[in-house]
């Protein structure tokens, strides 16, 4: 499995004969020139996830890579003229790989905030991409995407999460709105189980495993 991480949530996965770009979103660049996708994978709505302006392009230089989203982005998306296959929890995707999708909700901004769909992925039984949530799945994860600051979640609620799942490696992902991402991930290594390595991927960067 190889991993490229751009900015924020957007990660390519190579695993075996599946090219799957998850989380193609407005804070993130250069996943725009990706050929031989097999998938593109939308955790949920929110702009930073969903680049609704630059996704037509990217799936006419992919046109056998299949859009999977949760149901209201795909609802939304259909109004734009962009078809998606909405899943839910529980359904197995088989794109080269397979991809579990778990979840169901976004984790709460404010009460007074409607909360949204939200699914996570899980990659070849191996990574895990949240989006915008602390799901945990009811299988070991071996690599995890770690959320690293949003407007949904304190320093501390990622770090028990990461300990929670206790993966082998955990990639910081959702770090565009910080100024000095360095100061997290330092904090993160430190708060991190023993048998987690903490891997950070500059964008653009990639990972194997």
């Amino acid at each position: 499995m190889r991993l490229t991480k751009f900015e924020h949530s957007c990660v390519l996965v190579d695993d075996g004969d599946a090219r799957i770009l998850i989380d193609p979103g407005g804070f993130s660049h250069g996943f725009e020139s990706l050929t031989g996708l097999t998938a593109v994978l939308v955790t949920h709505q929110h702009a930073d996830h969903l680049d609704v302006d630059r996704l037509p392009a990217l799936l006419a230089a992919n046109p056998d890579a299949t859009l999977y989203t949760d149901a209201a982005s795909a609802a939304i998306l259909g109004e734009s003229g962009i078809a998606a296959t909405g899943v839910q929890p529980g359904e197995r995707l088989h794109v080269g790989t397979s991809v579990d999708v778990f979840g169901g909700q976004h984790a709460v901004i404010h009460p007074d905030v409607p909360v949204i769909p939200n699914v996570a992925y899980l990659v070849g039984g191996r990574f895990l991409h949240p989006g915008d949530s602390f799901t945990i799945p009811d299988v070991d994860v071996e690599i995890l995407g770690l959320p690293t600051a949003a407007p949904w979640l304190k320093l501390s609620e990622s770090a028990d999460y990461l300990r929670a799942l206790t993966p082998n490696v955990a990639i910081p992902i959702h770090e565009a709105l910080l100024a000095v991402p360095g100061f997290f991930y330092n904090l993160y290594e430190k708060l991190a189980p023993e048998e987690t390595e903490l891997r950070v991927v500059a964008p653009g960067g990639t990972f194997e495993a």
